[in-house]
């Protein structure tokens, strides 16, 4: 059923929407819910709402209890207002030009439409007449071929997390965090029959194994994923919920970077990506108590993990964000030395972010002991370049 759509900045309490519409595989179902644009509120002192709403693919036919994971976005454009972005694109150009010649009341001017431009393209809920942008869709791939292996999972929006987080770095990983742990538990309502995503939902009834929950992140989301699973939060999961696996694909840091030393983690990241997050696998690795992974790909960029912030998609914002290097097909490597490296392909990218993801999730959601060759570097992932280093981090 699709429910009735509210006027802009409404909420639509209690209501669901579910739709089976979305191309699938015929081993896939899809299914989505929306709760309302501003339906969750972060503990404080967090300042700012968010939305609850998210798309669920799972097995055609379920069997027996699967487990369960939960994806993060990051923080990017909330709004694909294409206007907006052609005016915040002419305006840094002709601010730079301004910047050049000493105009300074062009500056003034065009700082202007760069923060009327920005404000558009970061409102949460979008104004009328402009679609949200679905950073949460960028994942399609990945949960597709996570449920053909089996897997519930569920792809979460955040962009009333983006739209109000500046500013709250202290605050907004915990908020991410807290997001999470709010789908978990309306999962766990859904699993006995009970909650806000009963109806079409329902056939997950049942099914829901919440004693096996892996959780994923990009980017911010990343950051939130891990800070969900630091050992001084697991008392923060909603009861009945256990999260057994993390990955992170380029994380960034919060502010205090709590231990993640009881729930096996993996984080993958490129060389060429500005964010340049490789740094929890060292804060963790000499007091860990489980495994745990860093897997770096040689030419891999922030953006190409998810579709739509990648130029192919053609969506509002979505660009290459690698430096380039001198030579054609390079990118500047993040680490320091500015070494040139052969950039991957957006295709590229994903195909080896599956691949290891797959593999971590059957070995500590699934206990499928033939994925750890790949997992520790016994083993190549088939059909890619050879442009992963593995680090691996046994319990201590």
């Amino acid at each position: 059923m699709k429910v009735s759509t509210a006027a802009a900045g409404a909420v639509l309490a209690a209501s669901v929407l579910v739709t089976n519409a979305v191309a699938a595989p015929d081993d896939v179902r899809v299914s989505a819910y929306e709760l309302g644009d501003q339906a969750f509120t972060p503990p404080a002192p967090y300042e700012g709402k968010s939305e609850l709403a998210a798309v669920v693919r799972y097995p055609a036919k379920l069997s027996g209890k699967h487990p369960v994971i939960v994806m993060q976005h990051g923080s990017w454009t909330t709004c694909a207002d294409a206007p907006a972005q052609r005016r915040l694109v002419e305006a840094k150009e002709a601010l730079a030009e301004a910047e050049q010649t000493g105009d300074e009341a062009e500056q003034a001017r065009q700082r202007a439409i760069i923060d009327e431009a920005s404000g558009r393209l970061w409102a949460w809920p979008c104004p009328v007449g402009v679609a949200p942008l679905r950073s949460s869709s960028g994942y399609d791939y990945l949960a597709e071929e996570l449920a053909r292996q089996g897997f519930v999972v569920v792809s979460t929006g955040a962009n009333g997390l983006n739209a109000t987080g500046f500013g709250q770095a202290e605050t907004v990983y915990r908020a991410r965090a807290a997001l999470m742990n709010k789908h978990l538990e309306m999962l766990r309502q859904l699993d006995t029959g009970t909650g806000p995503l009963v109806g079409d939902l329902a056939r997950l009834r049942g099914h829901l194994d919440l004693h096996r929950v892996g959780t994923l992140g990009h980017s911010m989301g990343g950051g939130g994923a891990l800070q969900q699973v630091s050992d001084q939060r697991h008392g923060e999961w909603p009861a009945g919920v256990e999260v057994k696996a993390t990955v992170a694909f380029a994380p960034a840091a919060p502010l205090d970077a709590e231990p993640v030393t009881e729930v096996p983690f993996a984080v993958l990241r490129g060389t060429c990506d500005q964010v340049n997050t490789g740094e929890y696998f060292r804060w963790n690795r000499d007091r860990n108590r489980v495994p745990i992974y860093n897997f770096t790909l040689t030419g891999g960029n922030h953006n190409y993990f998810n579709t739509q912030w990648s130029p192919s998609s053609g969506q509002v914002a979505s660009a290459d964000d690698a430096i380039p290097g001198e030579q054609p097909g390079h990118c500047v490597s993040m680490d320091g030395a500015n070494e040139e490296h052969r950039q991957l392909d957006e295709a590229t990218e994903r195909r080896i972010a599956t691949g290891y993801t797959v593999a971590f999730f059957r070995r500590h959601l699934l206990d499928d002991r033939s994925a750890i060759p790949l997992l520790t570097g016994g083993e190549r992932l088939p059909g890619v370049p050879n442009v992963v280093q593995v680090e691996f981090a046994d319990s201590h």
